[in-house]
């Protein structure tokens, strides 16, 4: 079983931790992620719900936050807005295992400075988090394929039903158990 490492071991003792919010609830996930931002320099407090990290936001006033948008308890994009009113120069990622063009789009217009996918890579996020003002992404080297094309339009008809699956279903005339196979997956490449 691997030990959690000592603070020494962390980051340097030089460098200034940033105070970092950490909003998911999948625990294994929390604390590893939890793990590798104290690695890079971030002082990180962990909530695994919204109540929770509304309560911790209060108290901590952090200066950066990565959020899951799907939490047991609501939208983490509704945390992105608060987080935003709170601290309008606070640097806010938002991670999803459910990724798509409308609520990346959502979640940029919400105040986030970026949106990975899960299982978001760590460098990526310290990457999102520490990165310049106005500094964009570059494109990606390949066009989206027709799965990734017709699962982003599934998403965004999803996104703008309010999650509702037999409204989506009906509006792109489409069976409903077919559909929730269809949300069930993973995004194609």
């Amino acid at each position: 079983m691997a030990t959690m490492p000592t603070d020494s071991e962390i980051t340097p003792s030089s460098a200034p931790l940033m105070p970092l919010l950490l909003v998911d609830d999948d625990a294994p996930f929390r604390q590893r992620l939890t793990v590798m931002l104290q690695r890079r320099g971030f002082a990180v407090t962990a909530a695994g719900s919204l109540g929770e990290a509304r309560v911790e936001a209060a108290r901590l006033k952090p200066s950066h936050a990565v959020v899951d948008m799907r939490l047991d308890d609501g939208n983490g994009l509704d945390l992105v807005t608060e987080l935003r009113a709170m601290s309008p120069d606070m640097r806010i990622v938002v991670l999803t295992g459910y990724g798509n063009l409308a609520t990346a789009v959502a979640a940029v217009k919400a105040g986030a400075v970026d949106y990975l996918a899960k299982p978001a890579d760590p460098e990526d996020i310290v990457r999102a988090l520490s990165a310049d003002e106005g500094e964009r992404p570059e494109a990606p080297p390949e066009p989206m394929s027709a799965d990734r094309v017709r699962w982003e339009h599934i998403q965004r008809v999803y996104e703008l039903c309010d999650r509702n699956v037999s409204e989506t279903a009906r509006r792109l005339k489409m069976h409903r158990r077919t559909l929730q196979r269809i949300l069930a997956k993973r995004s194609p490449r």
